[in-house]
C-alpha cells in the first residue's frame, strides 16, 4: 500500500482507533478539496485508501482531486466499491456463473476455491413472487406456496452457494424489496475492513444487479447498477473501470404543495433530468429544499436514476441521514457514520461550501403538480389533468382505436358490465419506488378509508394488489388501522417482493383476458412503479402509468384513464352524490401526522431482528453439499453455461469481423426488456417448445426471469418480447426475422442459430438509447449465445453498453450526424468491420474508429466509419479476452 499523499492517518471513535484516508490532508498538497461535489470526494477516498502504484497510482488520486467541471477528457480510474448487491433474478445467474467458474478453474489445474467473493455479497430473494391470487385475505400465502412450488430448484441452488461461498449471505424469500431491504438494514454508510493489519475505515460504497441499486443514495451512499457480469468481477477483486464523471447538481428549493406527493416529484425530476440529457453522468442534489425532504423522499428520487438516465442520483451524508440510522435500529452505525462523516468533510449542513458542477439545474418544490407518467416510458409526464386527453391521443395515433367501442359485454365474479378501450384492467401498488415511503403509502391507505366510507368499491374488472417493500410497511399500515380499508378495495397484500412492476403482474382473470382479446381492446394498467416499457406490465395492456400509490387506488375505483379526475367524479356514495377526487385526498397535515403516531423504530427492530432465518418452507429446502455443484442435467432451472467451453490460458488475437448478417434492424429506445424479456414465457415460442419437449406444462413454465440460471431458455428468449418491431419484417411485432440466405421469416433464435451453425457472424443495428432499462445480464449474455459478434447503434445506455464488452461483443456506435437510415442500410446487407485488429495490434488505449462495409444483395456498397465504444483499456482488456469473466478466470488461475 502506497500513501504518497501522507493521507492515511489515525482516527479515533468511542476508544477505537481506526485508520482513515483523510481527505482534509490533501490541503497540505494543496488541493482544494471542499469543492469538489460529494460524490468526487467519495471517489478521492476510494483511491486515495487504495493507492498501491499499480491499479491505483498517484496520477489516478491527483486526477480525481484536481477534477474540473468541464475540462474535457476524462481519465480512466479504478473504482473499487465496498460491497455487492444482487436480486435473486440477477443473483441466480451470477451465482450459476460462479460455479461455472469454479469447474473451469479445475480444469485449468487451478484451485476451485479461488473461485470466491472476496468482499461482501449480499442477495435479496425479491423477484420470484408472482400475483396469482389477488383481491383475496389469503392472496399472500396463496402466491408463496406457489412461490417456493415453482423455484424450489433456484432455492436449494441459492442455498448451496450461502454455504459454498464465503462472504455471501442471501436474504429469504417473503422478506422484502432489494432497494427496500438494503436502505432499512443492509446499509452501513460507514464500513470497516481489516486490511494491512489495520481496521479501515470507510464510505460504504454498492454496486448492485439491479439498476435501482441507485435507491441508496437517498442514505448518502454511493452506488448504482451494473450488469451481473461486472458484479461478478467485482467480488472477485476486480475494480469497475470507468471514466471519471461529469457531476450535474440539482439546486432544490421550497416544498411539496398541498396535493401533491414524493412520487408526483420524481416524475418531474425524472421528465427534467432526461429532457437536460445526463446518460452516463453522476446527478447530486443540494440545496436548501435538502431539509424539507425526507430520508424516504430522496430515496424515491434516488431510485429513479435509470430512468433519468444517471449513473447514480446522490444526496449527500446530513442529519436526516443520521436521524434514519438511528430510526432504523442502527445507532451505533449512526454515531460512528456522523463522527467520521464530519472529520472527512463527507457532512452537509448550512454551512456546507456549494460544490462546482458540470452543469447546475434547479427545481423548486412548490411546483410539483400530482402527475403520471406513460405511456410507455417513465421520462413521458403526464399531469392528472391531461391524462384523459393523452391517453384518447394514444389511441388514435399509436393504435389507430376508436375512444369507446361500445364494449364487450363480460360476466366475472358475480358482475356483469361491458369492457371497452380505457378500461384498467391492473391497479397495482408496487415496486421498490413507492412502496419504500411511508408518505405515499400511508396516503393511499388514508384515501382507501375515505373511499370506503363514502361507500365507493374498485371496478370488479381491476386486478389490485398491494405488494409492499417491506414487512415494516404492512406493520405501520396495521397500526395506523388502515390495512383494513385496502383490504375492503381488494388492495390486499399479494407478496412482499417486486411484482408487477418486472413483469410479474401474473395472468389476467379468464372472463377478462377473453373479452380484451375478442375485442382488441386497448386496456391499461396504473403502477405505483418505475418501469413501464411496452410488454413489461402485462402481454394485454396497451398503455401503463406510473402514478402514487393514492392515485392506483383512486384510478382503482375509477376503472378508467380516460377520465379527468380533477373534474370528473370518480364515483356516487351511498346516497348516490357525486365523489371526487378532492373528496377523499388526505391534506398534507393529516399524512404528517398519520406517518408520525403510526410509524415506530420498535417496527424496524423487531422485523429485522432475524431476517436471515426465513420461513418454514425455506428452512426446510435441502441444501446440497460439495465445493462444487453438482449439476442437475434434467432440471429447467439451473443449467451449467457453456461461456468456459474450450477455454485455455491463452488469449486469441482480436480478428476484424466479415460476413456479418443483421439478425434484427431496430428503432429508437429499444430496452433490455425488448432484448431479453422477464415476463411471461409464451407456449408457442421458441422458449415455451423447449420447456415443452423436456416435460414442462405451460401452466409451469413460470418467468423468464425465474429461469436465468439456465441458458437454454434464455437463449430462446432473447428479442423475443412480444413488442419487439424489427423492420426486417415490417407489420409484424415481436421476436421475428428474415432468414438473408433462404428469405423465410422465422423466430429470431431460429435464425441465429442457423447462421452459427453455418459459421457465419451475426450483427444487430439500432438507433438511439439501446439498451434502456433494467441491468439485464442476459441482454448481453443471450446474443453472444445466439452468435452476434456486433451491435452498431446511435448511442447506448451506460449498463448495456458495459455488458457487451463483458460478453466479447463489439459495441460501435454510428458518427454524429450517421444512422442506419442515413446511409440508406436495410438490414440485408452483408458486413464487414475491418480496422478492429490494428487497434488491438498494440496497447489499445479505447475509443478509436473501424472502416464499416455493407455489401447490398446488388452489389452496391456502403461504406462508413464506426466509434469503437470500448472506452478505456480495461474494457479493451475484457474484450480481448473475449469478456470479463475470461478474463478474470485466467487471472486467477495466472
Amino acid at each position: 500500500m502506497t500513501d504518497s499523499f501522507s493521507a492515511h492517518k489515525s482516527f479515533e471513535h468511542q476508544g477505537k482507533t481506526y485508520r482513515i484516508a483523510s481527505l482534509p490532508a490533501l490541503r497540505e498538497a494543496g488541493i482544494d478539496v471542499d469543492r469538489l461535489p460529494f460524490a468526487m470526494k467519495v471517489l478521492l477516498e476510494n483511491l486515495l485508501r487504495r493507492e498501491d502504484g499499480d491499479v491505483v497510482d498517484a496520477d489516478a488520486v491527483r486526477a480525481v482531486a484536481n477534477w474540473q467541471p468541464n475540462d474535457g477528457e476524462r481519465q480512466e480510474i479504478a473504482y473499487m466499491p465496498g460491497r455487492v448487491l444482487l436480486q435473486d433474478f440477477t443473483g441466480v445467474p451470477a451465482v450459476v456463473d460462479l460455479a461455472a467458474m469454479r469447474d473451469a478453474m479445475v480444469k485449468l489445474g487451478g484451485d476451485p476455491q479461488r473461485i470466491n467473493p472476496l468482499q461482501p455479497v449480499e442477495l435479496v430473494i425479491d423477484h420470484s413472487v408472482q400475483v396469482d391470487a389477488f383481491g383475496r385475505p389469503d392472496a399472500r400465502t396463496i402466491n408463496s406456496d406457489l412461490e417456493f412450488t415453482r423455484n424450489r430448484e433456484r432455492y436449494s441452488f441459492l442455498r448451496w452457494g450461502q454455504t459454498a461461498f464465503e462472504h455471501f449471505k442471501a436474504v429469504p424469500p417473503d422478506t422484502g424489496i432489494v432497494h427496500q431491504v438494503n436502505l432499512e438494514f443492509l446499509a452501513r454508510v460507514v464500513m470497516t475492513d481489516e486490511a494491512g493489519g489495520s481496521n479501515w475505515l470507510y464510505p460504504d460504497t454498492v454496486v448492485g444487479t439491479d439498476s435501482h441499486t441507485t435507491m441508496i443514495n437517498g442514505l448518502g451512499v454511493l452506488g448504482w447498477g451494473v450488469g451481473g457480469i461486472e458484479a461478478e468481477a467485482a467480488m472477485l477483486g476486480q475494480p469497475v473501470s470507468m471514466l471519471i464523471p461529469d457531476v450535474v447538481g440539482v439546486k432544490l428549493t421550497g416544498k411539496l404543495p398541498e396535493g401533491a406527493t414524493a412520487t408526483d416529484m420524481v416524475l418531474r425530476v425524472t421528465e427534467m433530468l432526461r429532457a437536460h440529457g445526463v446518460v452516463g453522468k453522476f446527478v447530486e442534489f443540494f440545496g436548501p429544499g435538502l431539509p424539507e425532504m425526507s430520508l424516504a423522499d430522496r430515496a424515491t428520487i434516488a431510485n429513479m436514476a435509470p430512468e433519468y438516465g444517471a449513473t447514480c442520483g446522490l444526496f449527500p451524508i446530513d442529519a436526516e441521514t443520521i436521524s434514519y440510522l438511528r430510526f432504523t435500529n442502527r445507532v451505533a452505525e449512526a454515531e460512528l457514520a456522523e463522527a467520521y462523516a464530519k472529520v472527512q468533510g463527507l457532512y452537509h449542513d448550512s454551512n456546507s461550501v456549494e460544490a462546482e458542477y458540470t452543469d447546475r439545474l434547479e427545481l423548486d418544490l412548490s411546483t410539483i403538480v400530482p402527475s403520471l407518467a406513460g405511456p410507455k416510458r417513465p421520462q413521458d409526464r403526464v399531469a392528472l389533468g391531461d391524462v384523459k386527453a393523452n391517453f384518447a391521443e394514444v389511441l388514435e395515433g399509436q393504435m389507430g382505436a376508436p375512444a369507446r367501442t361500445g364494449g364487450v359485454p363480460t360476466e366475472y365474479a358475480g358482475r356483469s358490465f361491458d369492457l371497452d378501450n380505457g378500461a384498467v384492467v391492473i391497479a397495482a401498488i408496487t415496486s421498490c419506488t413507492n412502496t419504500s415511503n411511508p408518505s405515499v403509502m400511508l396516503a393511499a391507505g388514508l384515501v382507501a378509508k375515505k373511499a370506503v366510507e363514502r361507500g365507493l368499491t374498485t371496478a370488479p374488472w381491476v386486478k389490485t394488489s398491494l405488494a409492499p417493500g417491506s414487512k415494516v410497511v404492512t406493520a405501520y399500515l396495521e397500526q395506523a388501522g388502515l390495512l383494513g380499508y385496502l383490504d375492503q378495495l381488494r388492495f390486499n397484500v399479494v407478496g412482499y417482493g417486486c411484482t408487477t412492476c418486472i413483469g410479474n403482474s401474473g395472468p389476467l382473470p379468464e372472463p377478462i383476458a377473453a373479452s380484451i382479446e375478442s375485442g382488441k381492446l386497448a386496456v391499461t394498467s396504473v403502477l405505483s412503479g418505475n418501469r413501464n416499457f411496452e410488454g413489461r406490465v402485462h402481454a394485454l395492456t396497451r398503455a401503463n402509468y406510473l402514478a402514487s400509490p393514492p392515485l392506483v387506488v383512486a384510478y382503482a375505483l375509477a376503472g378508467r384513464v380516460d377520465i379527468d379526475l380533477t373534474t370528473e367524479p370518480i364515483g356516487t356514495d351511498k346516497t348516490g352524490k357525486e365523489v371526487f377526487l378532492k373528496d377523499i385526498w388526505p391534506s398534507q397535515a393529516e399524512i404528517r401526522e398519520t406517518v408520525r403516531s403510526n410509524v415506530s423504530a420498535e417496527q424496524f427492530a423487531r422485523i429485522y431482528a432475524d431476517v436471515y432465518t426465513g420461513s418454514e418452507a425455506w428452512q426446510a429446502i435441502q441444501i446440497p453439499e460439495g465445493a462444487t455443484y453438482a449439476w442437475d442435467a434434467g432440471s429447467t432451472y439451473v443449467q451449467h453455461p457453456p461461456y468456459f467451453e474450450g477455454l485455455s490460458t491463452t488469449v486469441d488475437e482480436v480478428h476484424d469481423i466479415e460476413g456479418a448478417r443483421v439478425l434484427a434492424l431496430l428503432g429508437d429506445s429499444v430496452t433490455t426488456d425488448h432484448i431479453s424479456p422477464a415476463g411471461a414465457i409464451k407456449a408457442d415460442s421458441p422458449a415455451g417448445r423447449y420447456l415443452q419437449e423436456h416435460g414442462v406444462e405451460p401452466v409451469d413454465f413460470n418467468s423468464y426471469g425465474s429461469r436465468r440460471g439456465n441458458h437454454e431458455v434464455m437463449m430462446r428468449g432473447t428479442f423475443a418480447n412480444i413488442r419487439i418491431r424489427n423492420r426486417l419484417v415490417p407489420g409484424v411485432e415481436g421476436g421475428y426475422t428474415v432468414h438473408h440466405g433462404t428469405g423465410e421469416q422465422m423466430s429470431i433464435y431460429d435464425a441465429a442459430m442457423a447462421y452459427k451453425d453455418a459459421g457465419i457472424p451475426s450483427m444487430v443495428i439500432a438507433g438511439k438509447e439501446y439498451g434502456t432499462g433494467s441491468s439485464r445480464d442476459w441482454a448481453a449474455k443471450g446474443p453472444m449465445l445466439q452468435g452476434v459478434r456486433v451491435v452498431i447503434t446511435e448511442s447506448y445506455e451506460r449498463i448495456h453498453r458495459s455488458n457487451l464488452i463483458g460478453m466479447g461483443i463489439l459495441p460501435l456506435q454510428f458518427a454524429p450526424g450517421d444512422s442506419a437510415e442515413s446511409l440508406g442500410l436495410t438490414g440485408t446487407e452483408t458486413f464487414d468491420v475491418r480496422g478492429l485488429a490494428a487497434l488491438f495490434a498494440g496497447r489499445f488505449a479505447g475509443g478509436g474508429r473501424v472502416a464499416v462495409t455493407a455489401t447490398g444483395t446488388d452489389g452496391k456498397v456502403t461504406s462508413f466509419e464506426a466509434l469503437v465504444r470500448i472506452d478505456t483499456p480495461k474494457e479493451g482488456e475484457y474484450y480481448r479476452h473475449g469478456g470479463i469473466l475470461n478474463y478474470v478466470l485466467r487471472s486467477l488461475v495466472d
